[in-house]
């Protein structure tokens, strides 16, 4: 239920689903960073914690300017993502022979094999690997959560790869404007999509949330800037032993929060100052990338032949 305002409020949320009306809907969780202990830290102070989804790990890292995070060609043979979430932060990313600066705020793709990402200045660091990327899966703090596969979240089939090949790609937001018949700033990779929401000064209006749901994917939801409350009410099936009451959790920045299908879900900024919250699929969503140019990257990562871009 969106607001005629809302770009999204134009989208083609049909689609079909084979899952079972009664299989269990998985429970609704937040994960607030600096109240969890990290899973690792580095000599100079930095922090990583690692949080996972059905399809996908998001390891968020506070670094110490200095430090760097590596990835070896052993364990990372996919593509991963880096998202950066603000301004005034750079990063020197290195794959192989390449290396780019990056300053601000924004998305980068790294290709399989060696890399790595070194702080110039202390910054917040996102890095989402899909499933294939067994190794990061045991560090996860909800990893026992994901012991056996969620039967309402479809399993991951990665997108086409780019056409031109893997290679180290930067997007950064300053080079996007807003726009206002555009949904945020979406970005994606074959197993990843990344919409920057668009920043927000106060809280949000009480009356004109947008409650919706999807039918089989998972979304993740991290708030970089703020504090917000996610509205969360799981739809009942037959068997009562399944209800749940509402959820309606409160969260500062940054944190994480795992909304599974089929959950009637909203978020809601709290409070004065800025807001900004990021949210994330694995795999691509097919809805948003059917909207002609939604996703500010897709002449670089082809959608599948079942998304018709109108």
């Amino acid at each position: 239920m969106y607001s005629p305002s809302d770009p999204r409020s134009a989208l083609n949320t049909a689609t079909a689903t084979t899952t079972d009306p009664n299989a269990p809907v998985a429970a609704f969780a937040t994960y607030e960073f600096l109240t969890l202990p990290p899973t690792e830290e580095s000599e100079l102070g930095s922090r990583t914690w690692y949080v996972r989804g059905q399809n996908f790990v998001l390891a968020f890292s506070r670094l110490t300017a200095g430090d760097t995070l590596r990835r070896g060609a052993a364990g990372q043979r996919d593509e991963y993502v880096i998202v950066l979430p603000h301004d005034g932060a750079t990063v020197e990313v290195a794959a192989g022979a390449d290396s780019r600066k990056v300053s601000g705020a924004g998305v980068v793709i790294v290709p399989p094999g060696d890399s790595a990402v070194t702080a110039h200045t202390d910054a917040e660091v996102v890095r989402l690997f899909d499933v294939r990327t067994a190794d990061v899966l045991p560090r996860c703090v909800n990893a026992d959560d994901y012991a056996e596969p969620h039967p309402r979240v479809a399993l991951l089939e990665p997108w086409p790869e780019p056409p031109a090949g893997h290679r180290l790609r930067v997007y950064r937001n300053a080079d996007h404007p807003l726009d206002k018949g555009r949904f945020g700033r979406i970005f994606r990779s074959s197993a990843f999509m990344v919409n920057f929401g668009d920043p927000r000064n106060g809280p949000r209006d009480p009356d004109r949330l947008s409650p919706h749901h999807h039918d089989d994917f998972e979304q993740c939801s991290l708030t970089v800037a703020g504090d917000y409350v996610h509205h969360v009410r799981t739809p009942w099936t037959s068997k009562l032993s399944q209800w749940r009451d509402d959820d309606h959790v409160s969260v500062g920045s940054p944190a994480v929060a795992i909304i599974p299908p089929p959950t009637v879900h909203t978020s809601q900024a709290l409070g004065e100052g800025a807001h900004l919250l990021i949210d994330i699929f694995s795999p691509p969503r097919a809805d948003f990338s059917a909207k002609q140019g939604w996703v500010l990257n897709a002449d670089e990562y082809p959608a599948p032949d079942h998304v018709t871009v109108g």
